[in-house]
């Protein structure tokens, strides 16, 4: 699909061996959780996911659409560690806040950066937010029950699917394209990357939050008004003819502009 797009080039996919089962177990060891079945037969097919593609400007491939899922080594978590190693180094657990919670019943419970919950991440988004793997219950157990969030630039979460499977198929569905993932946000995408969504628009339930307020954001552009050759056929300018009604009732065919070009019909007339 992607190499059949307009403008489309150099569309690339990393060939990767299925990761093997000893080291799922021993990822699942050492972070005290079960992976999701769906996810542990995804890792078993192939270790982790990449594929790319650019556009041509100007006849010179820029790159566009990425699509990642990190390999089981890579599956790191977030929030376990100092962000820098001085001593008494504030950690993102400091940035809970009960508060965020206040009010927010209808929504699914956000995740939490201390031991309340597991992150780890699946996608570093080109590093415009990450998606996280998320087990939200830990205590007393880890339950495996997990979610998939995305965690945006201001470290604030939102809720994308219930089940990695049903991330994989939003992932292939938006194609990649730069920022997809905020089209989940209540802020939605930026208005550039909604100029590529408007020329390799995905087959999406959300595309309400696309086209909203679209009218202010996007440049519409018509291909056939834009690329529409200005050349126009002059306009020949009808002169009066001196043939009787009769001659131009025998030649209805004939314009003013053809009789005005031959002028040896009038001379015999």
């Amino acid at each position: 699909l992607l190499e059949t797009s307009p403008g489309v080039a150099e569309v690339t996919i990393v060939e990767k061996e299925p990761a093997e089962r000893h080291s799922i177990i021993s990822w699942e060891q050492k972070n005290s959780c079960v992976l999701p079945e769906d996810l542990k037969n995804f890792y078993l097919m192939t270790d982790g996911f990449q594929m790319t593609w650019s556009v041509k400007t100007d006849d010179t491939p820029m790159p566009l659409g990425s699509m990642v899922i990190n390999s089981i080594s890579k599956l790191c978590r977030l929030g376990g560690s100092s962000l820098y190693t001085l001593p008494n180094a504030p950690t993102l657990a400091d940035l809970e806040d009960d508060t965020d919670e206040e009010g927010n019943e209808d929504k699914p419970e956000k995740p939490h950066f201390d031991s309340r919950s597991l992150i780890f991440e699946l996608d570093p988004c080109n590093g415009n937010g990450k998606v996280c793997l998320v087990y939200k219950h830990t205590k007393p157990v880890v339950s495996p029950d997990t979610e998939i969030w995305f965690l945006d630039r201001a470290l604030y979460w939102h809720f994308l699917t219930k089940t990695f499977t049903a991330y994989y198929r939003l992932l292939i569905t938006h194609l990649g394209l730069p920022q997809w993932q905020y089209a989940f946000t209540s802020y939605g995408v930026s208005p550039q990357a909604k100029q590529w969504f408007n020329m390799y628009k995905p087959i999406t339930v959300n595309t309400a939050l696309l086209s909203e307020e679209a009218d202010a954001f996007v440049n519409k552009l018509d291909p056939n008004k834009v690329f529409k050759s200005k050349n126009k056929t002059p306009v020949m300018k009808k002169k009066p003819s001196s043939q009787p009604t009769g001659s131009q009732k025998s030649h209805p065919g004939m314009t003013s502009s053809k009789t005005s070009s031959q002028p040896g019909n009038l001379s015999r007339k």
